[in-house]
C-alpha cells in the first residue's frame, strides 16, 4: 500500500500560501437538505464576497460537470478537464489544495465532500499532488486565516495528466458487481437514506449487496480524518480493506462517495466512484433496490 495523506491543515496552508507551486481552488457549493429535498446553489457569489487569497473558483455544478449528460454532476471528459485545469494555471507539477464551505448549510459534520469531489476528478485525471483543506473555509476562519475579495489572475497552465479509468465506475460496473464477491459496493449516504427511510430519491432503498459507511462519520470536528486505527474499525466489517477486492463507492449524486474514496485512499485503498450513483440508478425501474425488510 502506498503512503499518501490527502488532507492538509490550515496551518500547513498558511505556511505555503505564497509558494509559487501551490494553487488553491475554492470548490464551494451551497447545499441545503430537508427530509424530502436536497437543493444546491453555485458557490460563485460566496467566493466573490470572500475567499482564501490567491484561490481560484472551480464551479462544480456547471463547469466541472458535463451539463449535457442525462445525470447532473457527471464528470467531464479527460480532455475537457485538462483544458479546465490549464485555465486555472495548473501544471503537472502543481500542488493543488481544494476547499469548500462545508457539506451542507448548518451541517453537524465537517466532511468536505464538495472539495473531495474535485479532488477525485483531479485523481481521475492522473494528478496525484492534490489535497483537501481540512475543515474548509470554516476552519480557515477559526484559525484567523486571511481572506480577500480580490479575484486572482494566472497564466495558462500546461497540465496534461493521464486518465485513470479504474477510479470511475459506470452503471454496468455496478450491475456486474452485485453478482461479484470480489467487489464491495459501498453506500456513503446517511443510515436513513440507506434504509429507505427518507424521501430524497424517486425510489427508496440501496443497491443490493451494498455495505454502508456514512461519509459524515469519517471526519473529526476540525475536518481532519480520524486516526487510522479508528478508520480501520469503522471500515472493518464492510470488507473494503481487503486488498484483493475492488471497491465501488456511491451516494446520491457522486459527491459524498468521493469523501469515502478519499478516506480509503488515505488507508492505501483506491476505490472507483459510481459517478451516476442513485440519481442514475433509481431512474430505471429495472435497476433493483433493497430495503431492510427484504434482507
Amino acid at each position: 500500500m502506498t503512503s499518501y495523506h490527502p488532507i492538509v491543515t490550515a496551518d500547513w496552508l498558511l505556511e505555503h500560501l505564497d509558494d509559487d507551486n501551490v494553487r488553491v481552488l475554492d470548490a464551494s457549493v451551497l447545499a441545503e437538505e430537508t427530509p424530502d429535498e436536497f437543493r444546491v446553489h453555485p458557490g460563485a457569489e460566496a467566493y466573490q464576497e470572500e475567499h482564501i487569497p490567491g484561490a481560484f473558483f472551480a464551479d462544480l455544478l456547471t463547469v466541472f460537470s458535463d451539463t449535457k449528460a442525462t445525470v447532473p454532476l457527471t464528470a467531464v471528459s479527460h480532455e475537457a478537464f485538462v483544458t479546465l485545469a490549464r485555465g486555472l494555471g495548473i501544471h503537472d507539477d502543481t500542488t493543488v489544495v481544494i476547499y469548500d464551505r462545508g457539506p451542507l448549510v448548518n451541517a453537524s459534520f465537517t466532511a468536505s465532500d464538495w472539495a473531495s469531489r474535485l479532488w477525485w476528478q483531479f485523481r481521475l485525471a492522473g494528478h496525484e499532488d492534490v489535497y483537501v483543506l481540512a475543515g474548509g473555509l470554516p476552519q480557515w476562519k477559526k484559525q484567523a486565516g486571511p481572506l480577500t475579495d480580490e479575484i486572482p489572475l494566472a497564466a495558462a497552465g500546461t497540465f496534461t495528466g493521464s486518465h485513470r479509468p479504474e477510479l470511475l465506475a459506470d452503471i454496468n460496473d455496478v450491475r456486474r458487481a452485485m453478482h461479484d464477491d470480489q467487489t464491495v459496493i459501498m453506500n456513503c449516504l446517511s443510515l436513513e437514506d440507506f434504509r429507505g427511510e427518507s424521501g430524497r430519491y424517486p425510489r427508496k432503498g440501496h443497491i443490493p449487496g451494498s455495505t454502508h459507511v456514512f461519509f459524515g462519520d469519517l471526519s473529526r470536528e476540525d475536518g481532519t480524518l480520524p486516526l487510522p486505527e479508528r478508520l480501520h474499525e469503522q471500515f472493518r466489517e464492510s470488507g473494503v480493506l481487503d486488498a484483493d477486492k475492488r471497491v465501488i463507492t456511491y451516494c446520491g449524486g457522486g459527491v459524498a462517495a468521493t469523501w469515502n474514496a478519499l478516506v480509503l485512499t488515505s488507508l492505501g485503498r483506491e476505490p472507483a466512484v459510481y459517478d451516476g450513483s442513485l440519481m442514475e440508478w433509481t431512474s430505471d425501474d429495472a435497476n433493483p433496490l433493497t430495503l431492510p425488510e427484504d434482507s
